[in-house]
């Protein structure tokens, strides 16, 4: 043999032991090194992996009515592969071809089970692979279009048209249509369709405090309010099925799959009382619509608690819907900063009354409609003169609040503005809220104008707690909206009990304060359209310029508020109104020359608080006048 002969063979030879100790290495690899991963392969191919979605818990009201729950519901899903497939396909012709045979219909569930393996080896034989998948095809229409109540048209020509091989058929079926429907098709054994089943997020006043209650998006998680805040207690954990097939493909019995059950979520109850958000919103709507405003907030609390009874904001949304969402979410009563004008007068007024600077009778001077500080003057409403600590208040006199104010002093004031809670978060869950601010107050002229509501931006929420202060002899609480996370056998696995802030004001400051703001609701004072026949009320109007981006103030344009509580002596609860941007021409209040705190906010006030004592129950402290003047004992108004 020659060398290069013997060169060449030595070549191939080589080159078959590596080619085959190569193979070697990987048989091996396979069988030794990788087995776990290739039979985990080899299991996927034959098993689906299917979530099952935690229950996600209720929200309730203080009262226990639900007002988000879950709605379950079903998507039709449609895997094309299989129904391409003749292989499996032939099962549902096979039946379709058994049904209704004497000798099928007297046969155990194993028989008929055999009978049917029998015929789709005999199709699979007998029938060319496109007119099996064609049969299948019409049967599964057919099964479909009768449960769906849809033209079988409709639907083939949805599964021919799509290029997706897997694609939604249905979504959102009620469930005893989709549980029909998923009957059917495994009775008639119609491969290709899956079912997956979840929850929908339903909401039963949909259109009630929505910003607080909030929504989830599709997939479950909480967007907004309380679905957000407490979104890890209300979610739950999602459990899983395994579905398994067998070597020809068909889908086995659902029970011979592994199952991991979920773990449904906690429910959360509310401070909110159904009842009292229905008729605060109610009368929003009719205020909102009588001044055209498209900006508001009502806010009615507990003083002694801080529960928030009811809370709404305008402009909403339906949470059910959700249209317009993106342009309401803005959640008026808690992120909506302002300059609320007159009703934060209590503050340095109260001030002084604490620290004892000054005494309900005392009189100020409050010059004739100007006071002149050198750099800067304080304007008023009215040439007042002499007022009364008392009569400040009722008359809303920005110069007699000013000198009130200077009496307790700059860094004094600004102290008891943050005990009532201003410029800080009052810590409410309901997600984004505003802290709102106070100007450089060591400027002489920002100061003044801070006194009576300027140079000081707040919340509705701030406000109502702040009055919920003066409503608790000068506690102020933390605004609670969830009252405890209960889980489903009624244990309490996280309580909010009512919080105390700090002590804003001494008991009898708070008592004298509210006696004073009672002179506010009468004849002689701004909100004379806030009484609520068969009770002493006590409260403050707000009437503020609104700012114009270009700099100052409007002439013309106003945020209009109320901040009121009854009865005064002993107060159930506190109601603010906030009305951005009025707009007066009602024959009934033309009178007037500008909206303000006393001819808008004041009515929705009365209106609101003499339904909710009535819904509450409250006992009139004051006699009640009939329409002729006669006075009238309580049992006999009611």
């Amino acid at each position: 043999m020659s060398g290069a002969l013997q060169s060449r063979a030595l070549v191939v030879c080589l080159g078959l032991v590596l080619g085959l100790s190569g193979l070697s290495a990987r048989l091996i690899h396979l069988q030794w090194f990788d087995r776990r991963e290739s039979g985990n392969k080899a299991t996927d191919s034959y098993t689906r992996k299917l979530p099952l979605p935690a229950e996600r818990g209720l929200i309730v009201d203080r009262n226990e009515d639900v007002l988000a729950w879950n709605l379950p519901v079903t998507t039709v899903r449609v895997d094309k592969y299989h129904l391409r497939d003749p292989r499996i396909a032939a099962y549902g012709v096979a039946y379709s071809q058994l049904a209704g045979t004497e000798e099928f219909e007297i046969a155990n569930e194993y028989e008929r089970r055999r009978m049917i393996m029998g015929e789709r080896f005999r199709l699979l034989e007998a029938v060319p692979p496109h007119q099996i998948v064609e049969r299948h095809f019409k049967l599964a229409v057919a099964v479909l279009a009768r449960h769906l109540q849809q033209p079988k048209a409709e639907i083939r020509s949805r599964i021919e048209e799509s290029s997706r091989m897997d694609l939604t058929l249905a979504k959102d079926l009620r469930e005893d249509l989709a549980d029909g429907l998923e009957d059917a098709v495994r009775e008639n054994y119609i491969q290709g369709f899956r079912f997956e089943k979840k929850a929908r997020r339903w909401y039963s006043s949909s259109g009630l405090a929505t910003h607080s209650i909030g929504f989830v998006d599709h997939e479950g998680h909480g967007q907004m309010g309380v679905e957000r805040m407490l979104d890890e207690h209300l979610s739950g954990k999602d459990g899983y099925r395994i579905l398994k097939r067998d070597t020809r493909g068909l889908l086995l019995a659902p029970n011979e799959g592994k199952v991991k059950p979920p773990v449904a979520g906690f429910n959360v109850q509310l401070s909110l009382d159904m009842g009292l958000q229905a008729m605060v919103e109610e009368e929003l709507d009719a205020a909102l619509s009588l001044y055209k405003s498209q900006k508001a907030a009502v806010i009615l609390a507990d003083p002694k608690t801080g529960d928030i009874l009811a809370i709404a904001s305008r402009p909403h949304f339906d949470l059910n819907v959700r249209e317009g969402v993106e342009d309401a979410s803005l959640h008026y009563a808690v992120q909506a900063i302002y300059e609320p004008g007159s009703t934060f007068k209590v503050v340095g007024t109260s001030a002084a009354l604490d620290l004892g600077l000054v005494g309900l009778d005392t009189n100020m001077f409050c010059h004739w409609k100007r006071l002149d500080e050198g750099a800067f003057a304080v304007p008023d409403h009215h040439p007042y003169g002499d007022l009364t600590f008392r009569q400040v208040l009722a008359k809303s006199s920005n110069i007699g609040t000013y000198k009130f104010s200077k009496m307790v002093g700059r860094p004094r004031f600004v102290e008891y503005v943050k005990k009532y809670g201003f410029t800080e978060k009052t810590g409410i869950l309901t997600g984004s809220e505003e802290a709102g601010q106070l100007c450089d107050w060591s400027n002489g002229m920002n100061f003044s104008r801070m006194t009576f509501g300027y140079s000081v931006s707040v919340t509705p929420l701030q406000v109502t707690m702040a009055y919920c202060a003066l409503a608790n002899d000068g506690l102020l609480m933390k605004p609670r909206l969830v009252t405890g996370v209960i889980a489903n056998d009624g244990t309490m696995v996280k309580r909010f009990d009512p919080e105390v802030k700090n002590r804003v004001l001494r008991e009898s400051t708070a008592r004298r304060m509210r006696e004073a703001l009672s002179l506010v609701v009468s004849d002689y004072g701004t909100a004379r359209r806030a009484k609520v026949p068969g009770f002493k009320v006590a409260g403050k109007t707000g009437t503020a310029k609104k700012f114009s981006p270009a700099g100052g103030y409007y002439n013309d344009r106003y945020v209009c508020s109320f901040a009121g509580m009854l009865p005064a002596e002993d107060p159930a609860f506190v109601c603010v109104v906030v009305i951005d941007d009025p707009n007066i021409d009602d024959p009934e209040t033309e009178e007037f020359e500008r909206p303000g705190g006393g001819t808008v906010g004041a009515p929705v006030f009365a209106r609101i608080s003499a339904r909710a004592a009535s819904y509450m129950n409250l006992t009139p402290t004051e006699p009640i006048e009939g329409e002729d003047g006669e006075i009238l004992a309580a049992s006999e108004s009611e």
